[in-house]
């Protein structure tokens, strides 16, 4: 048996196989507890600032020396016998800055920390998601024009409806990212700092270290605001921030996943009627069993983890609705998983996304074969308005491509064959007088409707000046290459 620990105990699939470096880094525990030191180095600089005596400039100092360099075991030890975490990484910092141990997260509460440290992972996790979401936009975009007249079988309630194009459909999919990326925009816009708000959000504390100078104190809340990144922070709180800012967000991550979802089930079906495929490697094993298979592995991947996301955000939901009064613990243990993993959900999902969509194989034959097997049936309205205005009698030939639409289908169910409607039509002789017409009135072009404008008016008006504002996030280098 190995004696390897990483094999000895459970890894959480998120990290190790589908979110990024990036992201599982934001969540880490370096990234956590090295941000917990820059605020308490940030605190200290400001009550220097605003001429707290007992704070020098040479703790703060030696502060700045060991905020990365974290001395994790010696915090472990500490946690087995304070059972705090916060103020085990207080006392593991003190042993490094002996000089600035006694002024350490002076007048602040654990939530200082904690909180405002969510809020910084948060607003960066936000931003990762939001350049991959503009590529992916991009990604569609393109693909969008570059399929905007291609005529294609659509559905509704999966059966043969209308043609419409195959860019007309990537712009269905497209509109749900821009609605997703607008969602991102607002939460990252709307998103504040928890500042500096002592116990219960009184700041009772700071006024008594700065003999009750409101002035002081609004000031300290607004310049560790500034030294931590943020332009606003929230202007009351109780102990904690309000949860329902981890709810709102965590929707907007879920709003990700729907889209992603729908996505990658369309793709699927796509893909079983051979018309479009998610990328397929040289050597990539379909089945164990079944050699020939292409499964759409990527995309159902995609719509497996968008489940766990959907299910996951009633976590924050549940936890903002069960807070008593200034604050309870209750919200601690759910947030350290259901926050984390969405983000690194929805990241691995994009991902995919991203990797599916720069690799998609389009069939045009195949899609124009699709088309012209139900074509028939729904040009059959286009014949009859022909046929009464070269003088016919509505409801005679309405009754007569009744009938040869109902042996055609019979027999397509039946026996298998192709579909010959208009060639039943045409060897009609009641139908001579539009006989030569008939094969311009199937043209699928005559029938998508104002699907190409509509892609080129969608594309201008929506999407290019969304991608115009974004452009500097535009880097093929978010396009991943899949190894599981």
């Amino acid at each position: 048996m190995t004696t390897d620990n990483h094999y000895n105990q459970y890894q959480s699939p998120l990290s190790e196989r589908y979110a990024s470096k990036e992201m599982c880094y934001i969540f880490s525990d370096h990234y956590k507890f090295s941000t917990w030191r820059k605020l308490w180095i940030a605190l200290a600089e400001a009550q220097h600032e605003l001429g707290l005596q007992a704070i020098t400039e040479a703790q703060i100092s030696e502060m700045k020396r060991f905020q990365g360099v974290i001395n994790f075991d010696v915090a472990r030890e500490y946690e087995k016998t304070l059972r705090h975490d916060v103020m085990s990484h207080i006392h593991a910092y003190g042993e490094q800055c002996p000089a600035a141990k006694p002024i350490i997260h002076l007048g602040a509460t654990s939530a200082y920390v904690q909180d405002n440290t969510d809020l910084i992972q948060m607003k960066d996790a936000l931003h990762l998601l939001l350049a991959k979401l503009t590529n992916i936009i991009k990604i569609l975009s393109d693909q969008a024009i570059a399929y905007k007249d291609i005529a294609a079988l659509s559905f509704t309630h999966f059966q043969s409806a209308q043609p419409t194009t195959l860019g007309k459909r990537f712009c269905l999919w497209l509109q749900d990212y821009l609605f997703d990326l607008e969602e991102l925009e607002t939460r990252i816009k709307k998103l504040r700092f928890h500042g500096a708000k002592g116990t219960t959000g009184t700041q009772a504390s700071f006024m008594l270290l700065f003999n009750n100078d409101t002035e002081k104190v609004k000031k300290l809340d607004a310049l560790v605001t500034k030294k931590m990144g943020f332009n606003a922070y929230y202007p009351v709180t109780g102990q904690t921030y309000s949860r329902k800012i981890d709810s709102q967000i965590m929707f907007c991550l879920a709003g990700i996943a729907q889209s992603s979802y729908k996505f990658s089930n369309d793709i699927r079906l796509l893909q079983h009627m051979k018309e479009v495929e998610e990328p397929f490697e040289k050597n990539q094993v379909g089945s164990s069993a079944m050699a020939y298979k292409r499964n759409p592995m990527r995309c159902e991947r995609i719509a497996a983890i968008a489940r766990y996301v959907l299910c996951n955000c009633l976590n924050p939901a549940f936890t903002a609705a069960s807070q008593w009064f200034e604050r309870t613990l209750d919200d601690s243990a759910n947030k350290r998983i259901s926050i984390p993993e969405a983000f690194l959900a929805v990241d691995g999902i994009l991902d995919i996304v991203l990797n599916v969509t720069a690799g998609l194989n389009v069939y045009p034959q195949v899609i124009a074969g699709n088309l012209q097997n139900e074509l028939p049936f729904m040009v059959t309205e286009n014949i009859l308005m022909e046929i009464v205005n070269a003088g016919g009698d509505r409801q005679e030939y309405h009754e007569r491509i009744r009938k040869h639409a109902i042996e055609t289908a019979d027999r397509m169910k039946e026996e298998g064959i192709k579909n010959n409607l208009l060639e039943k039509i045409a060897e009609d002789a009641a139908f001579s007088r539009i006989q030569s017409k008939i094969k311009e009135i199937s043209d699928p072009q005559r029938l998508i409707g104002r699907s190409v404008q509509q892609v080129e008016e969608f594309i201008n008006s929506e999407v290019s000046p969304i991608l115009k504002q974004h452009s500097h996030l535009i880097d093929k280098k978010w396009i991943p290459t899949l190894h599981v």
